[in-house]
């Protein structure tokens, strides 16, 4: 795979919740460390999400905001 985005992280999904059109994948990334992404449900059947299969979370953001306590 070859990509323009620098944020790629490579987990597992562990949880595919559809909705009337979008859906929320939950990739682990990390142990205790999930990712929440909403993509159509389209995109899940193509790209045949399930538990249990490798994924990448990739981050592309033109704003990334810092903040601390």
């Amino acid at each position: 795979m070859q990509i323009s985005a620098r944020n790629v992280i490579k987990g597992t999904v562990v949880s595919v919740e559809k909705g009337a059109t979008t859906a929320h994948v939950k990739i682990e990334i990390a142990p205790g460390q999930v990712v929440t992404s909403a993509i159509t449900n389209e995109a899940v059947d193509a790209l045949k999400l399930a538990v249990g299969v490798s994924a990448y979370a990739v981050v592309k953001a033109s704003d990334v905001m810092v903040a601390v306590d």
